[in-house]
């Protein structure tokens, strides 16, 4: 072939890559925290977690998704997973937390879309549990699933979700890079009055700290004042007043996963940090902002069977002690993750012709210059 045509082509295949990348707050030059990201920077850089979404981009009013998270790829409800959840703020519909929050542990995918889809979703997880072979004997399933309500830009009424399109989410799921902004359930959201959607960003402690992984996935749906490494760029920008100029209401669904060793009560512990890196974005958690917390620990020597034959349990978990470095990762991820989620936004035009903006990256990032906050 010749050498000008193998150019072409590379640059063909090179240049959507570079584009993307470029989607990311950090390939910007900005860096949240003192941690490093995993080499995704994303909730999958914790081992064997896999993520998929299925997008509903449909006419002129539909604007929605679905949005699986896996933790592990074998039989979940067979190999339970210790988990918690932590409500920072309960308007919202997560179902499956009563019994999280009795047993500590997880059985199902999570499954994150819209307000009124959680009910087909949940029957579309229960059916895909109940058809998993070993589970022919199954009688009960905790479907976990969360949602925000993306009714300014999607047809919320017309229920448009199916089953079949929360089974697909769920093959869709796979390790590496996660889709972000406009995509699965983040596909119709609002973020700080911007187009918001999916973000995600991850954690590595030094080895001294125990080497592991914290991973986030977040839907964002939410306001406030937006903050960016420290900047008041939603100050800047004027995009808020004595009255918020848009609603501040909405929902954050945040999806913390780790392979630390940790049990349901020091997940919850570590759920609640996710809320302090909300914060550091400049969410107020508003009184219609449901703001949930599911954090979950892939650890294999934590994982607990469907059946066994011995009556007590020997789970190893983390100390105390050791808690603080993973409540920082926490704390860093779920910023990062949120801010992901708004570079990655792109304006969007739904229901009944609403007009979302996406957030405006070269005013903000030219903020984030002159304040010093972009790493030159």
């Amino acid at each position: 072939m010749d050498k000008r045509i193998q150019r072409c082509f590379l640059l063909f295949y090179i240049f959507p890559v570079v584009m993307l990348a470029q989607n990311r707050l950090r390939d910007h030059g900005v860096e949240i925290g003192v941690l490093h990201p995993g080499t995704l920077n994303a909730i999958t850089d914790v081992p064997g977690v896999k993520v998929g979404h299925y997008t509903l981009n449909k006419g002129a009013d539909i604007r929605t998704g679905v949005t699986a998270i896996i933790p592990h790829s074998g039989n979940l409800f067979q190999d339970k997973v210790p988990a918690a959840i932590y409500v920072g703020n309960g308007f919202g519909k997560l179902a499956g937390y009563t019994q999280v929050k009795e047993l500590g542990n997880l059985e199902t995918p999570i499954i994150l879309t819209n307000t009124l889809s959680v009910p087909t979703a949940m029957n579309a997880l229960i059916s895909y549990t109940l058809n998993q072979p070993e589970n022919e004997n199954v009688r009960s399933v905790n479907a976990v699933v969360g949602e925000t309500n993306d009714g300014y830009l999607n047809d919320i009424r017309g229920r448009h979700i199916t089953e079949e399109d929360v089974l697909k989410a769920i093959k869709n799921a796979e390790t590496g890079p996660v889709k972000e902004g406009s995509v699965g359930a983040g596909t119709g959201t609002i973020c700080f009055g911007f187009k918001g959607g999916i973000g995600t960003s991850s954690r590595v402690l030094p080895k001294k700290s125990g080497g592991y992984t914290v991973g986030v996935l977040v839907q964002t749906n939410f306001g406030g004042v937006l903050q960016i490494a420290g900047v008041e760029v939603g100050k800047k920008l004027g995009h808020y007043s004595d009255s918020f100029k848009y609603s501040p209401d909405g929902s954050c669904m945040m999806v913390v996963i780790t392979n630390a060793p940790l049990d349901s009560r020091n997940l919850e512990r570590l759920a609640k940090r996710a809320m302090l890196g909300l914060s550091r974005t400049g969410g107020i958690a508003s009184n219609g902002s449901g703001d949930y917390v599911i954090a979950v620990s892939t650890a294999e020597e934590c994982r607990i069977p469907y059946e066994s034959e011995k009556t007590i349990q020997n789970v190893p978990s983390l100390r105390n002690e050791a808690m603080t470095p993973l409540f920082l990762a926490t704390i860093e991820a779920t910023e990062e993750a949120i801010l992901n989620s708004l570079f990655a936004g792109e304006t969007m035009i739904g229901r009944d012709g609403h007009k979302i903006e996406a957030l405006p990256k070269t005013r903000v990032l030219d903020m984030l210059r002159s304040s010093g906050a972009i790493k030159q």
